[in-house]
């Protein structure tokens, strides 16, 4: 499940940067319900862009700020409440990374869903079906 964090240099020097990472993927594993699950636990992946300032933009401008985008199979963080969820903790791990380099008004969180079927690790293509007969079947 891919993590994208989005940051202009700077920012997080690369051990905060580290941090950060490791805790989106804590949180999307804790909101998930699925800590410890060696299926999940290997197939959260992404990475971290690290931009020129000048490529980081709020309202046009060039701002410290941060973006984490978090790509899902439609099956996913199914509730409003987990969405929430994540998105609380996603900033919570981003803005404590900045140690009061960035303002939590700056930091922005989306989920972006693949639809039935366009799940594909390995080269293999999940249905939704397909993956939580992967889940349950590496349950901790």
């Amino acid at each position: 499940m891919p993590i994208t964090l989005t940051i202009p240099e700077g920012l997080l020097s690369p051990a905060a940067q580290a941090e950060a990472f490791a805790g989106l993927t804590k949180a999307v594993l804790e909101v998930s319900g699925l800590s410890g699950n060696a299926f999940m636990s290997a197939n959260v992946v992404g990475s971290i862009n690290v931009l020129p300032k000048e490529h980081v933009l709020v309202a046009g401008k060039p701002a410290e700020a941060a973006f984490v985008e978090l790509k899902l199979p439609e099956i996913a963080l199914g509730t409003p409440e987990a969405k929430k969820m994540f998105v609380e903790k996603a900033t919570d791990v981003v803005e404590r990374a900045a140690a009061g380099r960035l303002r939590r008004e700056n930091i922005w969180s989306n989920i972006v869903y693949a639809p039935e079927g366009a799940w594909g690790i390995a080269g293999r293509s999940y249905d939704n079906a397909d993956l939580v007969s992967a889940i349950t079947g590496s349950a901790a």
